[in-house]
């Protein structure tokens, strides 16, 4: 079965918006749990954006399924690591000034960095991802940091989807194939949404975990969280062939 990992980092956005404490995070994390995700997605930026610090120990204390946080390995966040204790640490090797993740880890430049931050982050007790593009090289290197898993980045085959999904999925399904041979558990983000998320499964059938956010709370608006959230899920059950 493949996870569905709700990033609620739009929800704060929106709340920050305004100030307050309306659409309250907490409560749409809780809710999302109770309408079927399998898991919550944070990603606490140096400035406090969206989810700030204060969102992250609320949702640590109170998520029942599993709690994922995503972030660049400085001080900051390995801190927030150690004193939530989360399911899942997937690091992102993100400026501090992007709008959203725009590029994977390149794990062979930074295979010493990451090998030290993945057993540190290992002795908290939690799972370890990276962020990364479908290129073998990379999964290669990644697998030799003692990573758990890899978060395939999507973007470009969400891009890619309409014009020719076949062409789109193809570095994927390679890339896939061997992370799975190294021992890599596989997990997938960035631009997911319900029109392509399920050739997608049926493409990489062994996937662990999609994480989603913006799409997710998109659609939300216009059809309600719970039936949104029902629907991804279904989407990540559809039975279809990779030949569609």
């Amino acid at each position: 079965m493949t996870k569905l990992s709700v990033n609620v980092n739009k929800i704060a956005t929106l709340r920050n918006a305004r100030g307050g404490n309306n659409p309250n995070v907490l409560q749409t994390a809780l809710d999302c749990e109770r309408f079927g995700a399998d898991g919550i997605t944070v990603h606490p930026r140096p400035d406090e954006r969206h989810i700030t610090n204060n969102d992250v120990y609320e949702l640590a204390k109170n998520v029942k399924t599993e709690f994922n946080i995503e972030g660049f390995p400085d001080d900051r966040f390995l801190k927030i690591i150690k004193e939530t204790k989360p399911a899942q640490a997937t690091l992102v090797p993100d400026a501090p000034d992007v709008i959203t993740s725009n590029a994977g880890w390149d794990t062979i430049k930074n295979q010493s960095m990451l090998v030290d931050i993945v057993a540190e982050l290992k002795t908290y007790g939690c799972r370890v991802s990276l962020f990364i593009a479908p290129d073998l090289a990379l999964i290669e290197a990644a697998a030799s940091t003692g990573a758990d898993r890899i978060e395939l980045y999507t973007e470009a085959y969400a891009t890619g989807f309409e014009k020719d999904k076949h062409f789109a999925i193809k570095n994927y399904v390679e890339a896939a194939k061997f992370a799975k041979q190294l021992g890599l558990g596989i997990n997938a983000g960035h631009d997911l949404d319900l029109n392509n998320l399920s050739f997608l499964k049926a493409s990489i059938p062994y996937l662990d975990e999609v994480s989603i956010g913006h799409a997710l709370v998109c659609d939300a608006i216009y059809l309600g969280l719970e039936n949104t959230i029902q629907l991804y899920k279904r989407a990540l059950k559809e039975v279809i062939t990779p030949q569609q």
